[in-house]
């Protein structure tokens, strides 16, 4: 029964869960996403004082690869990359988009199609069927009226994440179905308990984020 930290700052909303055996013990959330730097190792600190462990105690860190937020992936991975370092101890990459369709609120569909906000009327996305496996691998899809088209002819597909609201901005569809639900780390628990069973880790000299694009900088 591993005790493992779960890290999430790809997106605005940051977290920070502590799970054993697959089960969540308690989750900690930031939604300002320009504190999360500042915020993320006093609530770690927190977190497992509260569950009265030590530090020594943590077995493996988990942490959102991407895609997301630059800043917020660079944000998580030096935090989760320190941590395996300095105890020790293996580093679990997981998908930020495999994590947000793992929310228990979601209704039934056909479809699950994540969304993270990038520029313009551009998101990071990928689709899931109905048993939750990725049949569309993660990529940076630019919004219209046509977009899913092949999905949303074959059943009810529904768009979650904060990049969602630019897809219901201009498509109107039957089987278009749009779901508030926030994910977070709670969501990581089951996944990086799975992984870690697998050992299925990280590289922790050489892992890097998940950026999905390069990154653009207005003064290069």
């Amino acid at each position: 029964m591993a005790i493992i930290l779960n890290i999430d700052t790809a997106v605005k909303t940051g977290s920070v869960s502590l799970a054993k055996g697959g089960v969540q013990l308690t989750t900690t959330v930031n939604d300002n996403q320009k504190d999360h730097a500042s915020w993320i190792q006093p609530a770690i600190k927190r977190l497992i004082a509260e569950q009265g462990f030590k530090l020594k105690e943590i077995e493996g860190v988990a942490v959102t690869m991407g895609p997301g937020s630059y800043t917020g992936l660079r944000v998580g991975l030096a935090t989760a990359k320190g941590l395996c370092f300095a105890l020790g101890i293996p580093l679990i990459g997981l998908s930020s988009l495999e994590v947000m369709v793992q929310t228990p609120s979601l209704e039934e569909a056909d479809f699950y199609c994540p969304m993270i906000d990038a520029r313009r009327m551009e998101v990071y996305t990928a689709v899931f069927d109905k048993s939750l496996l990725q049949i569309v691998k993660p990529y940076a899809a630019i919004i219209d009226e046509n977009s899913f088209s092949t999905f949303l002819q074959k059943g009810k597909t529904i768009f979650l994440g904060n990049g969602k609201n630019k897809l219901r901005e201009v498509l109107s569809h039957t089987n278009a179905s749009y779901s508030d639900v926030i994910a977070t780390s709670r969501e990581m628990v089951a996944l990086s308990e799975e992984k870690f069973m697998r050992n299925e880790f990280q590289d922790l000299a050489y892992s890097e984020p998940f950026y999905l694009k390069e990154f653009y900088s207005p003064s290069r």
